[in-house]
């Protein structure tokens, strides 16, 4: 677990390295005689780093002389959030990843034109650095149950999803295959189906929640990075969780509306009791939910999921046709518009004037038949991360859109959101240390 959870194969410190070269040719092609006529000001390609600091946010480089580069504003992303993480998640093969890479879009010429990581002749060298990132890691569960795990594209910020590549080789080997996707039914699952399942063709189903959620949808509680769950959070309280069901009626109205069967898993803990979880189950199906099932997996184990595998099962086995939320050739500001209307509930979108730039700018230049792939908090319906519950009767703002053309999509900034998060007073790492007999200890 471990090895899990700090390097695995290395495949984060590979996406990494392709995404920082890439950066660092662009720089290298403007200083030595900037052949490919690039606007220095217009280059979007942020490097990448996989630890949260926020000092890399907006940070100037080139300071020092010619001899260090031409002085400009950017910024680092994590690099769970770089277009190299989203195009890794997204190839399903070593050719379809080196055409990706060639489509990156890294800046623009002095004329307006696109430059590309082809353009720089760095889109080979970068396959070559993830020619095995590529291939997915096997794992297993203490039940000695396959898991491939690959990618890692936060959900928040990303397409937040694993690789496609991962889902059909398991697809191959088994008969049902489940996958992760991040931050709930209004993100990681809207994007699994317009974004992956777009480009891959694959069929999804499902829709998990917890006590613990529904209680802080519904005003209890305040869960703090590395600090201990308040003791309203660990109590039972029916009416909380009653008032925060409006998420979970929510999330289950976004999945019919992309034509899923919906099974909820209510993943039991410890502090959660019988009849809160009863009363979640009885008012899920009432919701909507082909089933509502209570998951025990966390305390027993496979024992503890075996009914919810036959809910999902039975669910499957019903016709249903998934449906993509927009088309292809819909324009960007109403693509955006579907997805605040129809998944976060919003009245209405408002696109600032640097977002409008971008619209029009992608536009013209072809870009605009790509889905999209919001960046928004996770922690509300809206962008607001206060505001739980279900939120109405308010203005989704977009703030900036970026380009991942070798990904094949468009991401608009909505509200504050950061592409670098920070570490808080207290970051995991103090609790990590090696003891006397050099095991890692404090991860967990």
């Amino acid at each position: 677990m471990e090895d899990f959870n700090l390097h695995l194969t290395g495949d984060f410190h590979a996406v990494t390295a392709a995404q920082n070269l890439c950066a660092a040719m662009t720089d290298a092609s403007y200083m030595h005689g900037n052949k490919l006529n690039l606007d220095p000001f217009s280059i979007t390609w942020r490097r990448a780093l996989d630890v949260n600091d926020r000092v890399l946010r907006d940070i100037v480089v080139g300071l020092g002389g010619k001899a260090n580069g031409f002085p400009r504003e950017t910024g680092f992303d994590i690099t769970a959030a770089c277009e190299t993480m989203a195009i890794l998640a997204l190839a399903i093969s070593l050719q379809d990843l080196r055409q990706r890479l060639g489509r990156a879009v890294v800046g623009f010429n002095k004329d307006g034109k696109p430059v590309t990581a082809e353009d720089l002749q760095a889109a080979g060298a970068m396959t070559v650095l993830l020619k095995d990132a590529i291939r997915p890691n096997l794992m297993q569960t203490l039940e000695n149950t396959p898991v491939l795990v690959h990618a890692g594209p936060f959900g928040n910020v990303a397409h937040g999803n694993n690789s496609v590549l991962a889902d059909m080789v398991a697809l191959k080997l088994a008969d049902y295959v489940v996958t992760e996707s991040g931050f709930g039914a209004d993100m990681g699952l809207e994007k699994l189906i317009n974004i992956t399942c777009r480009q891959s063709g694959l069929q999804v189903a499902g829709v998990v929640c917890t006590v613990r959620a529904l209680k802080m949808h519904g005003g209890v509680g305040k869960v703090v990075a590395g600090k201990p769950l308040p003791p309203e959070l660990t109590q039972e309280n029916i009416p909380a969780i009653e008032r925060g069901l409006d998420a979970l009626c929510a999330a289950l109205r976004n999945v019919r509306t992309m034509g899923i069967p919906a099974v909820v898993a209510v993943n039991r803990f410890a502090a959660d009791t019988d009849a809160e979880l009863q009363f979640i189950a009885e008012r899920a199906q009432g919701m909507g939910a082909e089933r509502a099932v209570i998951s025990d997996v966390f305390a027993r184990g496979g024992e503890g999921g075996v009914e919810l595998a036959e809910a999902v099962v039975e669910a499957v086995a019903r016709p249903s046709r998934m449906r993509l939320l927009y088309p292809d050739d819909l324009p960007i500001k109403d693509k955006i518009k579907v997805l605040a209307t129809q998944i976060y509930g919003t009245d209405d979108v408002e696109c600032l004037p640097e977002a409008l730039r971008k619209i029009k700018l992608y536009t013209d230049l072809g870009f605009a038949n790509m889905p999209i792939c919001m960046a928004k908090t996770h922690l509300s319906y809206s962008h607001n991360p206060e505001w739980k519950g279900v939120p109405k009767g308010y203005k989704f703002p977009i703030r900036d859109i970026r380009l991942a053309a070798g990904a094949g999509f468009l991401y608009p900034l909505a509200a504050e959101i950061m592409t670098m998060p920070g570490l808080g007073s207290a970051p995991a790492a103090i609790k990590v240390d090696i003891d006397a007999l050099n095991r890692t200890r404090g991860l967990f």
